[in-house]
């Protein structure tokens, strides 16, 4: 989680999100939310991670990996989780308005899915929600 939180303060004038995924006990892939910097509404640091993750191990399958997140996953990053057959969701803050990994909805744990993703939350809870106040802190200020 400490590099996920490494990878968030890249985010520049993004949410501070950061994801790494691990296969064997290494960092394979990394990323942070690129949103406004991409104006993309899809680069969210999860897609981005999950997306570099594939293509380092040449597979559209992650099965032996974990993500962790600075945040909880949203309603379209908690799919992706499921899509990509990842193992494990280890995320930090909770999402009380759009967290889709137990805060609002459950998603990757939802039995109507033929793969299920346990989800872990509140692991470096302190840091990765301070990280987001303080970042709103300061849009609100400006």
């Amino acid at each position: 989680m400490r590099e996920a939180l490494r990878e968030a303060a890249l985010s520049g004038p993004d949410v501070p999100v950061g994801a790494v995924v691990v296969s064997d006990g290494r960092v394979i892939a990394r990323a942070h939310n690129q949103r406004e910097r991409a104006q993309d509404p899809l680069a969210h640091a999860e897609l981005l991670a999950l997306q570099r993750a594939a293509t380092s191990l040449s597979t559209r399958r992650l099965s032996g990996c974990t993500l962790y997140v600075t945040l909880e996953p949203c309603p379209m990053c908690a799919g992706a989780l499921i899509l990509s057959g990842i193992d494990l969701c280890v995320f930090g803050a909770y999402d009380q308005a759009y967290g889709c990994c137990g805060s609002v909805y459950a998603l990757p744990m939802d039995p109507a899915f033929p793969h299920h993703v346990p989800c872990v939350g509140g692991v470096l809870e302190t840091e990765c929600a301070a990280l987001l106040q303080d970042f709103f802190a300061r849009i609100r200020a400006e």
